[in-house]
């Protein structure tokens, strides 16, 4: 079984930071892809920001200069910085990972329980 535990929402002023994380766990055999998504209320969930095993991170056009994501291989972990965060930005934030595990070779989509982020004075 593979588990992903988003941590890292809060309430965060217009222009503040926020680093959300998230660990992937279980019968991992390897990750494609680690990613963050966001859903925002009465809207479809939307991609943040991407990250494969070996190449560069693909992000939205709405965070672009502002978040950065990054991940760590060998602990199968991915954070998103975000900065200079706008109202626009409140969300829950959902960590995506597709990947392989130990019982099967063929690669699934897995999701976090979500992590909410509201920017707001």
């Amino acid at each position: 079984q593979v588990q992903l535990v988003e941590s890292g929402g809060d309430l965060v002023q217009p222009g503040g930071s926020l680093r959300l994380s998230c660990a992937a766990s279980g019968s991992i055999f390897r990750i494609d892809f680690m990613g963050w998504y966001r859903q925002a209320p009465g809207k479809q969930r939307e991609l943040v920001a991407v990250i494969p095993s070996g190449g560069s991170a693909v992000y939205a056009d709405s965070v672009k200069g502002r978040f950065t994501i990054s991940r760590d291989n060998a602990k199968n972990t991915v954070s998103l910085q975000m900065n200079s965060l706008k109202p626009e930005d409140t969300a829950v934030y959902y960590c995506n990972a597709i990947l392989a595990t130990l019982r099967s070779s063929r690669p699934n989509n897995y999701w976090g329980q979500g992590t909410q982020v509201t920017v707001s004075s």
